[in-house]
């Protein structure tokens, strides 16, 4: 894609953020393999950059899926061909505003903790559903940044007057910017009253106070950072109303006011343990009763009893107690599970010698697996449950020819 014939594209965004409509020529077009490329003589669109995603929108009813920047070029990316050579472009408002808040929501944030604890923002990712920046400080406690954000909302709420424009060399070396910028033409200040300055190329409310507000949810480190991610504005509002909604299901579910809800759940914890450590124990005793009939009717191979079964819709592990407790109970157990495989679990008495490993292995075969253990116990199985049958029988043959 050739671009240096073409001029710059003026970039409406930078003098109006607000600039939710606009015409334009269209100045030079390509096509990939799955999509068009427009370039237009000035655009309201918002490229990705900054850690900022693109406008979307429309430019004459042909929606504009991504915006990119190159050689100064703001490429508009098409689903479908555009003909006409004068465009009417609409931008996404609420996606647009949206990250609006975001993004200056990310630099007071990122100017709370500079200032507060001398921490700088080290990178930035501002995403569809949430943000995160990653701030050179690991050692920062819950309370911390829960003052980093107090910080942040009451500069929200002072309503200051967000100021963007293009500085003279000049007055950039007047300005204490947050850090250096990444260019040294054409520097772009964004200044929230005389709270912070930075150099940005993104757009921006008009003042702190549209915002709205700024929340922390989860902080994790990474590396060397600090990876704190957030939410401004109706994302915050958004994410409130949801969680009320969640909180106020499982307190109606629980019979008890929100505010005791961590109680109620304790409560709800410590009888499912309980329940649960109840349910195992009768398991294991109805392992035990299962495995007493089992060998009351076992065969008798080589003096020894042998319970061999294919069983149906057992949990694995149930079938590993039970299989225990037949041997437990100076036995042999060949048990083999039908379900979305085969599987067998293998054991005998301390006081038998067959070698489970060595039956397992050719159980397994046959339906196209494996398996192992020691040879008091195995376990496995293979793909082929149509064959299980036929496994478990190899394996009741080859014990006949194995002394006790």
């Amino acid at each position: 894609m050739t671009t240096h014939q073409i001029a710059p594209t003026v970039r409406l965004y930078f003098t109006d953020p607000y600039l939710q409509e606009f015409t334009a020529q269209v100045v030079a077009r390509h096509q990939t393999e799955d999509h068009w490329l427009v370039a237009l003589d000035r655009s309201a669109f918002y490229p990705e950059g900054g850690g900022q995603l693109p406008d979307h929108g429309t430019l004459n009813g042909v929606p504009v899926t991504d915006v990119q920047v190159a050689d100064e070029i703001v490429w508009h990316h098409l689903p479908a061909p555009l003909l006409a050579d004068e465009v009417h472009g609409l931008i996404d408002w609420p996606r647009r505003f949206d990250f609006m808040q975001q993004h200056h929501g990310q630099h007071l944030l990122s100017a709370a903790f500079e200032q507060l604890f001398g921490a700088p923002t080290v990178a930035v990712h501002l995403g569809e559903e949430s943000c995160t920046v990653d701030i050179e400080n690991t050692s920062l406690s819950p309370d911390q940044l829960v003052a980093a954000e107090e910080w942040t909302n009451r500069v929200i709420y002072d309503d200051l007057p967000v100021h963007v424009r293009f500085v003279t060399p000049e007055e950039l070396a007047s300005l204490a910017l947050r850090r250096p910028p990444k260019v040294h033409d054409r520097v772009r200040i964004v200044s929230a009253g005389d709270v912070d300055h930075s150099a940005c190329g993104g757009t921006h409310p008009r003042r702190t106070g549209e915002v709205g507000i700024v929340a922390l949810r989860r902080w994790e480190r990474r590396g060397d950072s600090l990876r704190i991610e957030f939410i401004c504005g109706s994302r915050a509002l958004h994410d409130y109303r949801a969680k009320t909604a969640i909180i106020t299901t499982l307190a109606n579910e629980l019979s008890v006011a929100a505010v005791d809800l961590p109680a109620a759940l304790q409560r709800v914890r410590l009888a499912e343990e309980t329940s649960r450590k109840a349910l195992a124990s009768a398991r294991r005793e109805l392992c035990v009763y299962e495995a007493q009939a089992s060998l009351a009717a076992a065969t008798e191979i080589n003096g020894m009893p042998v319970v061999a079964q294919v069983l149906h819709d057992r949990p694995l592990d149930e079938v590993r107690l039970l299989a225990r407790a037949i041997a437990d109970g100076g036995g042999i157990a060949l048990l083999a599970l039908a379900g979305d495989k085969a599987q067998f679990v293998f054991s005998r008495a301390t006081t038998l010698h067959p070698d489970m490993g060595a039956l397992l292995r050719t159980a397994a075969a046959i339906v196209g697996g494996k398996g192992g253990g020691k040879a008091d116990a195995a376990q496995g199985g293979g793909p082929n449950v149509a064959l299980i049958d036929v496994a478990l029988a190899a394996a009741v043959e080859a014990l006949q020819d194995v002394h006790s």
